[in-house]
Parts: structure tokens; C-alpha cells; sequence
């Protein structure tokens, strides 16, 4: 079962991922909410629409805009609309 880790901890696991451009896109519900702070930072793809960030926030340490997702999808993405993908050093393990 795919799942996130930063700072030696699991932030999400599910085995409903998607996969997009060699991303693991896990869906709400498997987001360990207490180590998410949101972030007022937003990038635009052209295809999926504008994404929205998160902080990744473990024993006191901050990974900045370490998750992102895309609240409203573009059409082609629709399969991982508020689905949360991850980068900046944390790991993903299939």
C-alpha cells in the first residue's frame, strides 16, 4: 500500500492512488490531517488546473508547500480532484 513519510513519519497511506505524471495522488481520506497546515501558495497547470499547497508540519519541523492538490480539477484531471500528491523530501513508498 503506497504511503508518504517525512521526518520519520507516515502522513498518508491508501491503496486508492492515482497516478499521475509519476506522481502518487492519495485521496483525501488517507491524509493524516494533524501534520497539514494550509499555505497561501497556488501554481497553475495547464491541464489540471490550478493547484493549491500545504505544509507538511512533524515534531515541530516544516516542510513548505510539501503536498499539493487541485480543489477544482480541468476536466482531464478530474480523477485526482482533492486527491494529494507530494515533494520536497518526502518519501513515497509503493
Amino acid at each position: 500500500m503506497p504511503k508518504a513519510v517525512w521526518n520519520g513519519q507516515v502522513i498518508a497511506e491508501s491503496d486508492q492512488c492515482e497516478v499521475v505524471e509519476g506522481n502518487q495522488y492519495f485521496p483525501p481520506d488517507a491524509i493524516k490531517s494533524e501534520y497539514f497546515q494550509p499555505s497561501d501558495t497556488h501554481t497553475t497547470c495547464g491541464w489540471k488546473g490550478v493547484a493549491s499547497y500545504h505544509n507538511i508540519v512533524v515534531d515541530g519541523q516544516v516542510n513548505k508547500d510539501a503536498a499539493w492538490y487541485y480543489p477544482e480539477a480541468k476536466s482531464a484531471a478530474k480523477n485526482i480532484e482533492g486527491y494529494v500528491a507530494f515533494w520536497r523530501g518526502v518519501k513515497v513508498e509503493a
